[in-house]
């Protein structure tokens, strides 16, 4: 797939960038830069294969947000740095890295979109949503982002780079769909309610006590939809087994509260960097992206990036 409009979510990639490259890469005054050129390198690599015409990094403004937490307060509750101020535990040397990569981005021309109390999921789940001209392509090692997938109005496709880009897959409603067991008809959504029902102890989210993803894919694809199901859950004509039955009644407060946790909104108030998103055909700012390259000792990341952006 060809995606016209690129949506990255921004942590999700500098995260996997700091793990797979060593720290032993760093620029001219020992400072760790492997985050940044490997954010970089995937950014250009990226454009090279896919080649949009739009792309924009999403960013985290509340990695955590009230919103979430008020409902569920054990959302993403291990993650959170023992200082106890809130933030999240990120390791030291990335820390600083995140500032050199907002920077590069700058200074490139690359558009970023974060919004206020939002996850990056919030924002890439309202920009996929809200467009109507363009195929939307969507980069993240986060599966939560798998139930954006949608045919219309048009198309909007996942690469889910969880195992690296080298063995990235993409994914649609038919792939979800035949992955998951989903109904396809409504794959997006049926995912996310599937994720619901199976919880994920990575985000802090309990799920239904003895509904795992095999069974919750089966009883959604059995009554059609989270809705059903539960209704389903408290009439005692249905075919609903009596295990799941329990389950699903004793979880009721989870369940009313993770469909608001779980959901990824497409209703976010984005606060963009760049009037447009379209590719820049020049650095924003020259003087200032030599500035870095000559600082952090990027070049050659910088010079990938240029090339696939057509650089002159």
């Amino acid at each position: 797939m060809t995606g016209s409009v690129m949506l990255l979510d921004g942590a999700s990639l500098w995260f996997r960038s700091f793990y797979a490259l060593p720290e032993k890469m760093t620029a001219p005054d020992g400072r760790p830069v492997n985050a940044v050129r490997g954010f970089v390198d995937t950014i250009a690599a990226l454009v090279s294969t896919h080649q949009p015409t739009r792309l924009v990094v999403c960013l985290d403004l509340a990695w955590r947000p009230k919103f979430r937490t008020d409902l569920i307060p054990s959302y993403k509750a291990h993650r959170v740095a023992e200082a106890g101020d809130g933030a999240e535990e990120v390791p030291d040397t990335l820390t600083p890295q995140v500032d050199m990569i907002l920077n590069v981005l700058r200074c490139a021309g690359i558009a970023t979109s974060g919004a206020e109390g939002c996850e990056a999921d919030d924002v890439i789940g309202t920009l996929a949503f809200h467009e109507a001209v363009d195929d939307v392509l969507v980069v993240s090692g986060d599966r939560d982002l798998l139930q954006v997938v949608a045919d219309d109005p048009v198309p909007v496709r996942v690469l889910y780079v969880g195992r690296g880009l080298a063995k990235a897959e993409l994914m649609g409603p038919e792939e979800v769909a035949e992955k998951y067991g989903v109904p396809a008809e409504r794959a997006g959504v049926a995912y996310a309610e599937m994720s619901m029902l199976r919880g994920d102890p990575s985000d802090g989210l309990p799920g239904v006590p003895g509904i795992g993803e095999k069974t919750g894919a089966k009883l959604l694809t059995q009554f059609a939809s989270l809705d059903a199901l539960e209704a389903a859950a408290y009439d005692d004509k249905s075919a609903v087994p009596a295990r799941a039955r329990n389950s699903i009644q004793n979880s009721k407060e989870y369940l009313s509260a993770a469909r608001v946790v779980v959901a990824v909104r497409t209703d976010a108030d984005t606060i963009d960097s760049r009037e447009s998103d379209v590719l820049p055909a020049a650095p924003a700012d020259p003087a200032g992206l030599d500035a870095l390259v000559e600082e952090l000792g990027i070049d050659a990341s910088i010079g990938r990036l240029g090339a696939a952006l057509g650089w002159a």
